[in-house]
């Protein structure tokens, strides 16, 4: 099976990101030196060994021979990216527009070529199922932002029309005097959507989208950064009360919950990305 076909299948079942990003839509590094590894952000609720299974599952269901194909899950986007540069995993997955951001500033690596399917995630906020008032208001304000244009400005501003060799422009989160915190975990490694750069300083579409968030629902917003691995047990823990989430699509392959932890709630998605993959140049 060609590189081609490899990507274009992990595509259909892989999550990744960051983080951030189910709403719906259309290993181990001491591997064989055979296998084709492919890093992925960490899955909330699946091994690499479950992830496998669920390849071979997809690899039975179309014919296709896959037996060369090894998952490598890693627990934020810059471990992720030294393991490509040392040559312990061939390839990652993530979007666009992080892939876009990374060859801009690594001149040795190049998004790989794959024109055959295009997949895309939806970006959504994930919060408790208890936490009804907040998920409420949290829809809301997505779907009034969605409307009056404000999500496509910060699209535009932040990473379509984006200089990607420029610095990544700090965000203020205003305070609102007297109000609740609500706090939200962030991995701070997926420039352009979320960043934290070496001053602590809050960056990219996800924190524009959480200041205007934080206008909208009248709460004042608290950035807890932890890694994409962590998300899950950080927003379950009570640690956190909202994180930025993205699922694979749900068919009769992929199981509704193959990323999405019990007792976890999804907002009406704020952004779409297609899934595209690193690798370096030869």
């Amino acid at each position: 099976m060609n590189l081609k076909k490899i990507f274009a299948l992990m595509t259909a079942v892989v999550l990744t990101a960051a983080i951030f990003t189910g709403c719906g839509e259309e290993k181990k590094a001491e591997a064989p030196s055979n296998d084709f590894k492919i890093g992925m952000l960490r899955h909330m609720n699946a091994s690499e060994k479950d992830f496998n299974g669920l390849l071979k599952t997809v690899s039975d269901t179309f014919g296709l021979k896959m037996s060369t194909y090894d998952p490598v899950f890693f627990d934020n986007l810059g471990s992720m990216q030294m393991a490509l540069e040392s040559g312990k995993i061939n390839a990652f997955s993530t979007y666009k527009c992080v892939a876009d951001y990374i060859v801009a500033n690594n001149p040795n690596m190049e998004i790989a070529d794959d024109d055959t399917l295009e997949f895309i995630d939806a970006f959504c906020l994930a919060l408790r199922s208890d936490d009804k008032e907040l998920i409420e208001m949290s829809n809301k304000a997505v779907r009034e932002m969605r409307d009056d244009g404000t999500l496509d400005k910060f699209i535009k501003d932040y990473i379509t029309a984006a200089k990607n060799e420029e610095k990544i422009p700090a965000i203020e989160i205003k305070n609102i005097p007297n109000a609740k915190t609500v706090k939200v975990a962030v991995t701070g490694d997926l420039p352009p959507l979320d960043y934290v750069d070496s001053e602590g300083n809050a960056a990219g579409f996800n924190t524009a989208v959480l200041s205007e968030l934080s206008r909208r629902i009248g709460r004042n917003i608290e950035l807890v950064q932890v890694d994409s691995g962590a998300r899950a047990a950080a927003l379950t823990s009570g640690r956190v009360d909202i994180s930025f989430w993205a699922i694979v699509p749900v068919s009769e392959i992929i199981p509704q919950n193959a990323d999405r932890p019990d007792g976890v709630e999804l907002t009406t998605p704020y952004y779409r990305g297609k899934i595209v993959h690193v690798k370096m140049k030869k």
